[in-house]
């Protein structure tokens, strides 16, 4: 088996930051040594990463993406090989997707159509959330099966999308109810969605159809509402631990933090696009005849930079109020998808790219002094790894488990644009972004697919990451 030694780096944990050498012998990590420390022996003939200056840091763990996510009519145009290819260039050596079941659809059939599209395809490691938009009694009793044997141990449900993914009060608290047995996590897209649909066509009725209406008509209170109702109904479930997904709004963050406080299992995360991004400078952007606020269009929306939302966020990042940075990942092309709802923002398809840069962009909160370089490392990697059941095997440098390394240069400075991002995509939602920091090197399970501008990545090397459950429960 081979062997490789990272040398000269600081490895960078969620616990601290210590200058040490690693030393991979196959696809796992072997031993950690201080500088220079590594038997002879035991590195002969090793190929050596020079990590001189650098951070090293576990491979990145998105557990939100989306490729070839079916939505308003057309398809993600990542694919599972596109999509994880992009992702290891920024850093990102695992990703959990999520396989769709829609009202009327076998749940097991489903989960077994997403791992046909993605067997064979993914340059990372990769695993699976299960979307349960038709939740009824088969459906129930499939949550077992997929806990018991299929090694996915998550399901997300919608308060949003009302005839697509919605589920009312009483299909949520089933759901809770059978995940409080067998351990699952319940993931939650928290917006009301049937108000929604009552002001987006209202809107319409004025005529008022521009992208900015998007955001317009799901305002952050309505977020804050279906939080605090989902998490009332884990409470009537028996404390079910509840997964908010992509939170936006302070409304919504007052309420899990109000749970937590109070010492119940519910957890949140947040996006790199409402730290940075807002309704005004992007959603409400005139460009292409007041249609390029279409590239931004995403639910939820991005918020009002005339208040304290992203402020906020980053708070709740500092006090793991949220826990987790990933990107939901799901990217429309705005030539020939976006251009759906050109006429109506109601027909847009929701979603923005960014696997490729959460690192850079979660990283940029260290260089401002907002984020401890532990806290980037805890919430990108290690949380990620031990909230969706993956932990020790991934989100920490330790002997035994995966060799999954970023080498992490803080000197470099990336700038982010269509012109050399990997997704497939012909825009980019960060155009022009310059971030300090940049990735070096990654490894992939011990093999070097990333290095100094150039890549190994191929489709075939990801393996299927069967999860336990959540080891972050209190």
């Amino acid at each position: 088996m081979a062997t490789t030694l990272v040398t000269g780096g600081t490895v960078v944990s969620s616990t601290g930051a210590v200058p040490m050498d690693v030393l991979v012998d196959g696809e796992r990590i072997a031993s950690l040594h201080v500088p220079g420390g590594a038997p002879a022996g035991a590195v002969e003939g090793a190929r050596v990463v020079d990590a001189t200056g650098c951070y090293v840091v576990p491979g990145g763990i998105d557990v939100h993406t989306h490729m070839e996510l079916p939505f308003g009519g057309t398809s993600a145009s990542d694919t599972f090989a596109t999509g994880t290819a992009a992702a290891a260039w920024g850093g990102t050596t695992t990703i959990v997707d999520f396989a769709v079941q829609t009202p009327g659809q076998d749940v097991e059939a489903q989960l077994a159509a997403w791992q046909a599209k993605a067997e064979g395809q993914c340059a990372i490691d990769y695993g699976l959330h299960m979307i349960l938009g038709g939740v009824d009694d088969a459906a129930l009793k499939a949550m077992d099966t997929l806990v018991a044997h299929e090694g996915v141990t998550s399901f997300k449900l919608f308060t949003a999308y009302p005839g697509v993914f919605y589920s009312d009060d009483g299909q949520v608290l089933r759901a809770m109810q059978v995940a409080r047995e067998n351990g699952a996590m319940i993931m939650m897209h928290a917006e009301n969605g049937i108000a929604i649909d009552v002001l987006a066509a209202q809107a319409a009725a004025r005529g008022d159809l521009a992208p900015v209406q998007h955001g317009l008509t799901r305002p952050p209170v309505l977020e804050g509402e279906a939080t605090n109702r989902v998490i009332a109904l884990a409470e009537v479930a028996g404390e079910t631990p509840v997964y908010f997904v992509h939170l936006s709004a302070t409304q919504a963050l007052e309420a899990v933090a109000r749970a937590r406080d109070a010492g119940r299992n519910v957890f949140a995360e947040t996006c790199p696009q409402y730290l940075y991004l807002t309704l005004e400078d992007q959603l409400g952007s005139p460009g292409e005849g007041g249609f390029e606020g279409a590239k931004w269009v995403a639910s939820p929306p991005l918020r009002s930079k005339h208040e304290s939302h992203r402020a906020d966020l980053w708070k709740g990042l500092r006090t793991d109020d949220l826990a987790i940075v990933s990107t939901d990942h799901c990217p429309f092309c705005f030539a020939d998808q976006k251009s759906l709802g050109r006429d109506d923002f109601r027909k847009i398809p929701n979603g923005m790219g960014g696997v490729e840069h959460r690192m850079d962009l979660v990283y940029q909160g260290v260089v401002e002094g907002r984020l401890s370089l532990e806290r980037w490392v805890e919430t990108c990697s290690t949380t990620p790894a031990r909230m969706f059941g993956m932990y020790p095997a991934k989100g920490v440098i330790a002997p035994g488990s995966d060799a999954d390394l970023v080498v992490y240069d803080p000197a470099a400075r990336t700038r982010i644009s269509v012109e050399t991002h990997h997704m497939n995509l012909d825009h980019s939602s960060w155009e022009g972004f310059e971030v300090d920091g940049g990735v070096r090197t990654v490894l992939s399970r011990g093999e070097v697919v990333v290095d100094a501008g150039s890549s190994s990545l191929r489709a075939g090397h990801g393996r299927f990451v069967r999860r336990g459950l959540s080891s972050y429960l209190r």
